[in-house]
Formats: C-alpha cells, sequence, structure tokens
C-alpha cells in the first residue's frame, strides 16, 4: 500500500517534474518548449503515439519499466520507417493522484533505458490530472530530404522485405496472459518471446544498410499493426497491389514450437507491436539488405500492378486468400 506522501498527488506537479528532470538534459530543460537545430539541406521529421492503461499496457502484463521502453521504443519505430534519425523526444503524462511516485519514476527509468540506446535525449513534456494512465509522445528526427522513405512510392515489380521476425510480440503477450499455455516451452524460447513483446527494438540499425540510391526509391512503414496491415496500407497509399507468399514468411523456432503452423503464420500477419520495417525495394537491393539483416529478415513478396493484396501459396498447398485489414488490431 503506497502511503499518502508517496503519491502524485501529495508531491503535487512541480514536485513530480522535478524529480522526472534528471532524465533530461540539463541544458535543455526550462523554456517553454526545446529548440531543435537543423542542417538546411535535413527535414525534421514528427511523429505522436499515445498509450493507454488497459489499451496498451496493464500491470498484469507490463512493468512500468517495460510500459516506458515500448512507449519510446513504438515513436522510435515510426521515425526509422521514414528513414530519419531520432533528435529528441517529449512526453505527455495524465496520471490519477493516487498513482505512486515510484511507479512514474520506473517509467521514466525504462523511457531512458530504451533512449539511452539510440543516443537520444528527452527533451520536455508535460503533466496532467487523468482518470486513466495515459502516455503521449512526441518524437522528432531528422533525415536528409532526398532520403526520405515514404509509403507513396512502391511500384510493380518492387520486392517486399521484411527486416526481421513476425509473430512473436504477440506470442509473448499470450504467454503473459496465459502462463499455463507455455509449459511446453524450454525457458530460453519463453523468455525471447516475452521480450518480444515487452522490450521490441525498433530497427533504426537498418539505415545504415540502405545506399543513396536505394534510399530515393524505397517505400515503407513499420509493422506495429502487424504484417498484413503493413503491406496493405503500403499498396493502399502507392495505388498497387501484392502477393505475399506464406511459405516465405520466417517463422522462429519459438514461435513455432508454441502454436500450430497456422496459429503461428496468423500471430506473424496480424499480431502486431513486432516493430520490424516493411520495404518495398527492387529486388536485387533488398536481396542485399537481408543478407546484410540476417535474423529473420527475408523478401515475402512482390508489387503488382493491380489493386489485389493477396496471400499465395507457392507450394501450391493452400488456396490464395485476400489479406484484410479486418483482422488488424483497430481502436473503433
Amino acid at each position: 500500500m503506497n502511503r499518502p506522501s508517496n503519491t502524485v498527488k501529495a508531491i503535487g506537479e512541480q514536485g513530480l517534474l522535478q524529480r522526472l528532470q534528471r532524465f533530461c538534459p540539463s541544458d535543455m530543460i526550462g523554456d517553454d518548449a526545446a529548440v531543435l537545430n537543423l542542417e538546411k539541406d535535413r527535414a525534421l521529421v514528427v511523429t505522436t503515439d499515445m498509450l493507454v492503461d488497459g489499451v496498451h499496457f496493464s500491470d498484469r502484463t507490463t512493468s512500468p519499466e517495460d510500459a516506458g521502453w515500448r512507449a519510446a521504443a513504438a515513436n522510435l519505430s515510426d521515425l526509422a520507417a521514414m528513414g530519419a534519425s531520432p533528435v529528441g523526444i517529449t512526453v505527455a503524462l495524465g496520471l490519477p493522484g493516487e498513482v505512486a511516485v515510484s511507479w512514474v519514476e520506473a517509467l521514466y527509468q525504462g523511457l531512458w533505458e530504451c533512449l539511452q540506446c539510440y543516443q537520444t535525449p528527452l527533451v520536455g513534456g508535460d503533466i496532467c490530472r487523468s482518470s486513466v494512465i495515459t502516455i503521449s509522445i512526441t518524437a522528432f528526427g531528422q533525415v536528409e530530404k532526398e532520403r526520405t522513405i515514404s509509403r507513396f512510392i512502391a511500384q510493380p515489380g518492387d520486392a517486399i522485405a521484411i527486416t526481421g521476425f513476425h509473430g512473436c510480440s504477440r506470442a509473448g503477450l499470450e504467454l503473459l496472459l496465459h502462463p499455463e499455455y507455455g509449459q511446453h516451452l524450454d525457458e530460453v524460447s519463453k523468455k525471447a518471446l516475452i521480450q518480444a513483446h515487452q522490450r521490441p527494438k525498433p530497427r533504426l540499425d537498418v539505415l545504415q544498410h540502405l545506399d543513396n540510391d536505394t534510399r530515393r526509391r524505397i517505400a515503407g512503414m513499420d509493422s506495429s499493426d502487424g504484417l498484413a496491415d503493413a503491406v496493405l496500407q503500403l499498396c493502399r497509399c502507392s495505388g498497387v497491389g501484392a502477393r505475399v507468399d506464406r511459405q516465405k514468411i520466417p517463422l522462429p523456432p519459438a514461435l513455432r514450437q508454441f502454436v500450430s503452423p497456422e496459429q503461428a503464420l496468423d500471430y506473424a500477419l496480424y499480431g502486431g507491436e513486432d516493430f520490424e520495417l516493411v520495404l518495398c525495394l527492387p529486388p536485387p537491393q533488398a536481396e542485399i539488405l537481408i543478407q546484410r539483416l540476417g535474423n529473420g529478415a527475408a523478401i515475402v513478396g512482390m508489387i503488382t500492378e493491380d489493386s489485389n493484396v493477396e496471400l499465395i501459396d507457392s507450394y501450391g498447398i493452400y488456396s490464395t486468400q485476400t489479406l484484410t485489414l479486418s483482422k488488424s488490431f483497430q481502436h473503433f
């Protein structure tokens, strides 16, 4: 039980802000807004993502440190999907007054740990009273204007490349909600699946493997809402179609040990929150990229001229299916 003096309500807004300022660079805090200087040939990339208690995280599945990590990772992943390098983030936090100060500090500790991995400062934010814990992050990145990755330039003949495995985060969530499901798994596999859900890694590392010529005509986005969602969104924005080969979607051993092959494929397509990148680029460059990345990176399909987005089977065992957004996570 938290003592009244250890709650957010007891120490007040200014008291809490003073405690949280230690997670920010001292020379960037204090004014009404952060100033981020960019070179003239670079564009500022801005993204905002909100996480709500009971929707995106809960005490059953996520510690405050992991909630902080996931909040930062989700926003950094959006920057990676644009080809941008992170410059800084701000955090807006809605809190009930009865929340323990130690919980909030742990949340920021997780945020800070993720940001440290990518040399990204926390440069400000806001706090207000709320009936539900809400974390809203705005992330700022920079990119050379000619090297921006966009959803709108996929072309027929492009290979569809993924930067890593899909489905592990959904499997990890199931293990956290239903520990009894994983009794047949070894501890290493179980930990790997849970870690994929609690501590996803934004793929900012992919950018270094893309040369200038490739970056000028690459389409892409992250797979936070699932592999199928990413392919569908890319096709919709670019006015093209796609064929994704179920036999080419890599499924890691831990996932295949946990669920049936059909369930594993469903998790990969529709599970979401894997935070990999889905990229459309010429096949020769796609082959080079996946060889450099390894570890679950693969070419899973091809962009087509028609508007259909289909899941095919190159082995001829399963009939062709139409991919749909209806199975992906939707808030409403």
